[in-house]
């Protein structure tokens, strides 16, 4: 008798246990469902495509504590883009591997979609921090930031240009990372009998002005310390978004002498690669580009031996590490060398970009192995030890703080500094120091 009352009892509490767990399973079933198309990344070299809201990622060890949740939101581009976007992605893995974070990712449908989109996950309040990776974010969250103070917003390379206690807007010092590429460039048009190089500029906006201040500083560095004469083109084109401008525009420059042709202007200078890459062809006469914010060597190594780099991933994880740490502050933020903001693409970098080209199957003819060998051989021929060590020079004098650049607020207040640059005040460039 009491043997088949443990066993009914027993029985019973098995079909209550499953009832109860199925409920869960109903209960518990995701009801996240923002419209839109983004991309679940499972492992650090292979995505797969589906219909969600947000993609997660976990690391493989999931701790009971609760984690602070980050949700990168890339602009339209998506992942994949080889810039902006998947230097972003890289930061937030590098902090969920590093600060134990839950990292996700969304990428909105259009430019329509980013309002709303930020303005419903604001309002839900699910994520510690929201990054903002581009500039195509910044109206969106000037319009939202100040309905939803309890949310923290961080926003790369771009400024509402208003301080919130929700708000972190992180930019690059341009002026550091285009000042050692113009030794450079000046130093690799002078093997390539020029003493003309040249830019090729999308829009006349500040962070342009910055990168021009850097860029004419740097050549006329090379001039003081070497010299050797430099002369400096300029072009704007007006436009981020046509290579077809960008090689006509290129094609003008090579004609006037220059040699080397730094991309400044986002797709519209990958017109700038095919145009060196055909004077070359028809002309039989060598001409180099340099890339700039990713690592663009991989496009055509053996025409863009070097590139200087937006560290968009280092943004993202400074963002992410202010939140983890508690040093979270409002306010605009400017990374350059000493912080690591800015940079030269390493051969480890061109290695990185070459092997994710690889895998997305735009890397034609050529492995990454290929494409690192082919980048050291051309920097060891056309960039001289005595090159390298200029750059060396300036880069120690910026990380110890004996010299910092002006921030030109205005075309005119530019235009004034690149004049004294020209006629030899290098200084004019300086808010702190002097190369006397």
């Amino acid at each position: 008798m009491r043997s088949g009352v443990s066993k009914t009892a027993l029985m019973g509490a098995v079909i209550l246990v499953l009832i109860i767990a199925l409920g869960a399973v109903i209960v518990s079933k995701p009801s996240e469902t923002v419209t839109m198309t983004t991309t679940v990344t499972t492992t650090l070299t292979k995505t797969v495509t589906k219909t969600a809201e947000v993609q997660k990622t976990e690391t493989p060890t999931q701790t009971q504590a609760k984690k602070a949740k980050v949700l990168v939101l890339f602009d339209v581009g998506g992942r994949g883009d080889l810039s902006f976007n998947d230097m972003a992605w890289l930061g937030a893995e590098r902090a969920k591997k590093e600060l134990g974070v839950e990292v996700s990712y969304l990428t909105p449908k259009s430019l329509a979609d980013m309002k709303p989109t930020l303005e419903q996950l604001a309002s839900e309040g699910k994520y510690d921090l929201l990054v903002l990776v581009g500039f195509l974010w910044t109206s969106p969250l000037d319009e939202v930031a100040d309905k939803y103070p309890n949310q923290k917003f961080a926003l790369i390379d771009s400024t509402t240009g208003k301080v919130r206690d929700n708000e972190v807007d992180i930019l690059f010092k341009e002026q550091e990372v285009a000042s050692l590429i113009g030794i450079i460039a000046a130093g690799m048009s002078y093997e390539l009998g020029s003493d003309n190089i040249g830019a090729l500029v999308g829009m006349d906006i500040p962070p342009l002005w910055r990168f021009q201040v850097g860029y004419y500083f740097g050549a006329k560095y090379f001039e003081k310390k070497m010299g050797k004469p430099v002369k400096v083109t300029w072009t704007i084109t007006g436009t981020f978004t046509d290579p077809a401008v960008g090689k006509q525009y290129t094609e003008q420059m090579l004609k006037q002498g220059v040699r080397v042709v730094y991309g400044l202007a986002g797709a519209t200078h990958l017109g700038a690669f095919t145009a060196v890459k055909e004077w070359e062809e028809q002309h039989k006469e060598k001409a180099f580009a340099i890339g700039q914010d990713a690592s663009q060597e991989w496009i055509d190594p053996m025409h863009i031996p070097i590139s200087g780099r937006k560290r968009v991933d280092v943004a993202v994880y400074t963002a992410i590490e202010m939140v983890i740490k508690g040093t979270w502050k409002g306010g605009i933020i400017a990374l350059g060398l000493k912080e690591g903001g800015v940079g030269i693409a390493t051969l480890e970098e061109v290695r990185w970009f070459a092997e994710e080209a690889y895998k997305n199957g735009k890397l034609k003819d050529m492995t990454p192995d290929d494409v690192v060998k082919t980048v050291e051989k051309l920097r060891e021929k056309y960039i001289k030890p005595e090159i390298w060590n200029l750059v060396k020079e300036l880069e120690q004098k910026i990380k110890n703080g004996e010299i910092e650049f002006k921030s030109p607020m205005s075309v005119q207040e530019r235009d004034q500094i690149i004049k004294e640059i020209e006629a030899g005040n290098l200084d004019a460039a300086l808010s702190k120091g002097s190369t006397s």
